[in-house]
């Protein structure tokens, strides 16, 4: 097709009538510019997840915890770590009171956390009791193949005193469905899977770290791994709450994001004679 072009009317002031009128088209037509696509949501990188990352989103604002918990005798401090917090000081957290820390490993079967060796031999070493936790996809792999790469990243397990079981984090999916695509029969059978297969590897039974909230959506409730796997309960708030069912109480407590040194922070329900006693099994 040709182009349109303007016409130009006779008489002494038609053709600058008529550019005028194309050229103020021309200006208005720039000067507002058509709806842009809104980008989509910007998803995390995949390793990049970690203890907690979808309980601020969706289970209650860190302000429900501004007065952290009073420490207890029967309480004892502790932290937990991911590559986001790098090179950890471990002196100044054994400074602060921790006794005891966990360290990603691992994330799905395509993770390892890089900073992991001194995470784990640094708390270690520094005096604290350690272990390592692994965050589940349930939608990348299956729960056995999953635990393996865990226990065969850092997750395994020696009954020297000061090591920890494994845990397991099985929350919110940062990078999808809540619930990893998975009906709530299809998630229990995906941790049984994980749970088995680690106490087949290590002869212990893995912590279990959720928010009853999760735990409601994405197994319905489920009761079955109270009595043999210990709970560690996510609640940024003054008291763990409620827990999810199974359990009559919790073995650790994830309390708070925005602690000092490393903003996660824990309890263990016990003295730390029992923290021993848990890591020597």
């Amino acid at each position: 097709m040709d182009p349109v072009r303007p016409s130009i009317s006779s008489g002494p002031r038609g053709p600058r009538l008529a550019v005028t009128t194309v050229l103020t088209g021309l200006l208005l037509t720039l000067s507002t510019p058509a709806a842009l696509p809104l980008p989509d949501p910007v998803m995390p990188e995949r390793g990049s997840a970690f203890m907690g990352i979808g309980v601020l989103a969706h289970d209650g604002s860190e302000a429900a915890a501004a007065d952290a918990p009073t420490a207890r005798i029967t309480q004892t401090e502790g932290v937990d770590v991911s590559s986001y917090q790098r090179d950890v000081d471990w002196p100044t957290l054994w400074s602060g009171g921790a006794r005891w820390a966990y360290t990603k490993a691992s994330e799905g079967t395509y993770y390892t956390n890089p900073y992991f060796a001194q995470q784990y031999t640094g708390s270690y070493d520094t005096g604290m009791v350690r272990g390592a936790y692994h965050f589940a996809t349930p939608d990348t792999s299956g729960g056995a193949a999953q635990a393996d790469y865990f226990v065969d990243h850092g997750g395994g397990w020696s009954k020297d005193g000061k090591t920890l079981p494994g845990a397991l984090d099985i929350e919110w999916n940062p990078y999808g469905d809540d619930c990893f695509g998975k009906s709530q029969s299809g998630m229990v059978t995906w941790i049984r899977d994980f749970l088995a297969r680690y106490k087949a590897r290590t002869g212990r039974n893995a912590v279990i770290y959720t928010a009853t909230a999760w735990w409601t959506q994405c197994t319905g409730n489920y009761s079955g791994f109270g009595a043999t796997n210990p709970l560690w309960i996510a609640r940024y708030a003054t008291t763990p709450g409620t827990l999810p069912a199974g359990w009559t109480s919790h073995t650790m407590w994830q309390y708070t994001s925005t602690g000092k040194t490393v903003g996660d922070h824990d309890r263990f329900n016990g003295t730390q004679a029992q923290l021993s006693s848990l890591a020597t099994g």
